[in-house]
């Protein structure tokens, strides 16, 4: 039962809190790292699949789920399988998939396009190094 914004259980259940689960993570951070690839923005995908960029932005986090026919329609706008948004990770350990969470941050798949169009081996190993070092210099 709605109350102007309450959530009111009826008398003798329980209201359960919502759990972030970690299939809903990855889905989310899959969907984020396949939306960057593309250059698309959370605006442009919520527009395609019909809801705002702040709903996109709650399933990249895992905070909301994406519903089944959702997730479909989201899966056909990234031009995906449904089954590439919940590959298994390649880690051990649970919720860890370290390739979803680089290719998931800002300006990851701008680098990785860049490296790609580079064809001289000696001028990616230079990339490489240079990246290392900042690594290194921001430790």
């Amino acid at each position: 039962m709605l109350e102007r914004g309450k959530l009111t259980a009826p008398a003798g259940s329980r209201l359960m809190a919502k759990r972030i689960e970690p299939v809903d993570v990855l889905v989310g951070r899959r969907v984020r790292a396949y939306r960057l690839s593309l250059g698309m923005s959370q605006t442009t995908l919520g527009e395609k699949v019909g809801v705002t960029f702040q709903q996109i932005q709650k399933y990249e986090r895992g905070t909301n789920r994406i519903g089944s026919s959702r997730l479909k329609k989201v899966a056909t706008v990234l031009g995906v399988g449904v089954g590439a948004l919940f590959a298994e990770p390649e880690s051990d350990q649970p919720g860890q998939d370290p390739l979803t969470e680089i290719t998931s941050q800002p300006h990851a798949a701008r680098l990785l396009k860049a490296f790609a169009a580079i064809t001289d081996d000696k001028l990616r190993l230079a990339l490489v190094k240079l990246a290392e070092g900042l690594q290194e210099r921001a430790k």
